[in-house]
């Protein structure tokens, strides 16, 4: 979902996807187009709240629980880019690919009704511990976001000392790596069975 309008190709996708016996359901990143995710409807699913694409795509909204399949999975998508200096305002980078004082705070009184227990953490980005074990030692330079933003590397830090968890599901580094009970995802393909 990236560029001023939905894209041809995006719309190629999304019909495609609308036509497979599957739901989608995402987590946000970095180079979303956060200005036309925020046009989408806002529905009450599974427990949670998503922007709803179309039948079959929902969006997870940052901070909110789902229940599937009798689990819990907490949802908190977005990511830092570390190519915004390439990028423009709006066009290829917006400052919503970073959370929000208000997210943070709405994932935290969310978990409490949880007891801060959730059987499965979806994010886009890694906790900043994560991140340097990586090898990635960047900070994310506050000062072009406005005070309403908040480090996601620190947020899911925090999330990550707050939370007993199972199992947390990631992307953003290209590779396919499991660090404990945090697994990055890039080609592999897992399947999430009942407990």
């Amino acid at each position: 979902m990236s560029g001023g309008e939905l894209a041809g190709s995006d719309r190629w996708w999304q019909n495609w996807l609308d036509e497979q016996p599957w739901t989608t359901l995402w987590v946000d990143g970095n180079h979303e187009n956060h200005d036309l995710l925020k046009t989408y409807p806002i529905e009450n699913w599974n427990g949670g709240r998503i922007h709803k694409i179309n039948n079959s795509i929902f969006h997870l909204m940052r901070g909110e629980i789902f229940i599937l399949n009798n689990q819990t999975f907490l949802a908190f998508g977005g990511g830092y880019s570390t190519d915004r200096v390439y990028r423009k305002e709006g066009i290829s980078w917006w400052k919503g690919e970073l959370p929000t004082h208000e997210e943070v705070n709405h994932a935290l009184t969310n978990l409490k009704k949880y007891h801060n227990q959730v059987d499965y953490i979806l994010s886009h980005d890694a906790p900043r511990d994560i991140k340097e074990y990586l090898g990635f030692y960047d900070s994310c330079d506050m000062t072009v976001y406005g005070d309403e933003y908040e480090d996601i590397h620190s947020v899911l830090y925090l999330l990550k000392k707050t939370i007993q968890f199972q199992d947390w599901y990631l992307g953003h580094y290209h590779i396919d790596k499991d660090i404990g009970s945090m697994h990055i995802l890039y080609h592999q393909i897992i399947e999430i069975t009942h407990k």
